[in-house]
């Protein structure tokens, strides 16, 4: 056997690692479905000025992203997006978010919306740091 480092690994053997540690967990987890969600805003020429994406399990929403054009930033889509991720999540029956989120990025935005530090990645990647949030949803 020899363990071998890889500079480039190809886009195959990540996914085969992914899928082998996705085969372990579901075998161990308490949840049995992991499903993606997004909400997403067109313009008129369909083209999406505004949205977020992440996944629902068990009793948790996991929000990856949210974006939303520069052109519309301060007027308040933002905060509906986020809103019918949320309500979209609660739908099937998620009570609890999760996201995270740098320092030059959105954390007074997710304040503003309920959501509270659980953990502060400092010195990340250098000399930021990484914010871990979370929002009880419902009771």
């Amino acid at each position: 056997m020899k363990i071998e480092v890889i500079e480039n690994p190809a886009t195959e053997l990540i996914a085969f690692l992914d899928d082998k540690i996705a085969e372990f967990n579901w075998a161990h987890w308490e949840v049995s479905e992991r499903k993606a969600i997004a909400v997403k805003l067109n313009d008129e020429n369909g083209d999406v000025i505004a949205g977020a994406a992440g996944r629902t399990f068990g009793d948790w929403l996991m929000i990856n992203t949210l974006w939303v054009s520069e052109t519309l930033r301060g007027q308040q889509v933002g905060s509906k997006i986020l809103h019918e991720i949320e309500q979209a999540a609660q739908v099937r029956g998620c009570n609890k978010a999760l996201l995270d989120t740098l320092n030059f990025q959105a954390m007074p935005f997710y304040e503003k919306h309920g959501y509270q530090v659980q953990w502060t990645q400092q010195g990340y990647p250098k000399t930021g740091c990484r914010y871990y949030m979370m929002k009880q949803l419902s009771e």
